[in-house]
């Protein structure tokens, strides 16, 4: 995965916990980032549709997550709950990107941004919403890694 699109994610952590925080709008908050030179070595397209994708989806979003979470949404730490929104929002409606990067790039984000030990909340829920919501995906996945050959 690029460096632009990892950035891209870590800039879209920050302007949704604003969001989540403030209610502030959301033109609004993608201005500051773009004025505060905050995007410069990000992609600025896909920061766009996680950051406008995220609130859009949300209902969707959040029913995903709902039964593999153990309290209410909103009771979340904010960090947390930004990183598990982006993960799922991939896992949903981002389709040509793997399960495995998705979770993995979430992992990542939780290390940077989260508070000790969050990475292993992340991986947890988002690995369950990736069990129901890319499950021939993860079988294909797991019946190919049982081939011992390496020809194709």
């Amino acid at each position: 995965m690029s460096q632009a699109r990892t950035n891209a994610r870590k800039s879209a952590v920050q302007a949704l916990y604003q969001w989540q925080m403030t209610g502030q709008n959301l033109s609004q908050i993608e201005l500051q980032f773009l004025e505060d030179d905050r995007l410069k070595d990000a992609q600025k397209s896909y920061f766009h549709e996680i950051f406008h994708g995220v609130p859009a989806q949300l209902d969707k979003i959040d029913e995903a997550l709902t039964p593999f979470v153990d309290r209410p949404i909103e009771k979340i730490d904010p960090v947390e709950r930004a990183i598990l929104r982006i993960g799922v929002y991939e896992l949903l409606l981002r389709l040509d990107m793997p399960y495995k990067v998705v979770i993995n790039e979430s992992i990542n984000l939780a290390k940077c941004f989260g508070a000790e030990g969050s990475h292993r909340y992340v991986n947890g829920i988002l690995d369950k919403v990736a069990q129901q919501q890319r499950a021939g995906e993860i079988k294909i996945k797991n019946s190919g890694a049982k081939k011992t050959s390496g020809a194709d």
